[in-house]
């Protein structure tokens, strides 16, 4: 299998240097070496055919961000009418998020996250006082902004702002760097969830029906070609 991978990659490395071959062609062969790698991950079984998702998506140049307001994005909006799983009405997204993702956490009077323990998936530190974790929306509100959520309405972008599937809690210092850079200008720190942030970022973005550019593409690309059999 490994012999296999490495034949593919060499045929992807000659194919992107020949004038002669399109991009759907070089796309073809990817896609054909990250179908081998997910097939082989968790025993035979995939779990999402990022490559197919992400040639699927359309690449666009970023758009403009003129009238651009992140209020415009509603966000720590009530969490159980944003598909999250809590028991406490009072939840909101950014509480739902803490409980979500950390461990031992303490939840007071109006679902007030106290105290717990978070691993950050970027930076891999631990962290316990809840102050020092922000919740990062993975494709960040600004970049879906520029990549087609200009022209939504205020519910849809409310449903964005709050989806489980696009909030991560991170460290603060870690999502303040990130800002709104897409994959193409920041990367985790920590090298080992590329993938998975790669398959989270497409999946996101193919949900919503989000444009990527072209320099997007390339590093999520680059970010694929790290999944590994686990």
């Amino acid at each position: 299998m490994a012999r296999r991978f490495a034949l593919l990659a060499a045929i992807i490395a000659v194919a992107a240097l020949s004038v002669s071959c399109s991009e759907a062609e070089i796309d073809d062969l990817l896609n054909e070496v990250l179908q081998e790698i997910e097939n082989s991950n968790a025993g035979g079984k995939v779990p999402a055919n990022a490559g197919k998702a992400l040639k699927q998506l359309e690449v666009a140049p970023a758009g403009s961000m003129s009238g651009y307001d992140r209020e415009a994005f509603p966000h720590w909006s009530d969490a159980q009418e944003n598909g999250w799983r809590v028991s406490d009405s009072s939840c909101d997204a950014r509480d739902a998020a803490l409980i979500r993702d950390g461990k031992d956490v303490v939840v007071g009077e109006g679902c007030d996250v106290e105290s717990g323990r978070w691993l950050d998936p970027y930076t891999t530190r631990t962290y316990t006082d809840p102050l020092d974790i922000d919740i990062d929306h993975l494709v960040p509100l600004a970049n879906a902004y520029r990549s087609g959520a200009s022209a939504w309405d205020e519910a849809e972008r409310e449903r964005y702002a709050n989806d489980p599937d696009n909030l991560l809690s991170v460290e603060d210092n870690a999502n303040q760097e990130k800002g709104d850079k897409g994959p193409e200008a920041w990367k985790p720190p920590n090298r080992a969830i590329w993938c998975s942030y790669a398959k989270d970022w497409i999946s996101v973005k193919s949900d919503y029906a989000l444009t990527i550019n072209p320099q997007e593409k390339s590093a999520l690309r680059q970010m694929l070609s790290t999944c590994k059999k686990n």
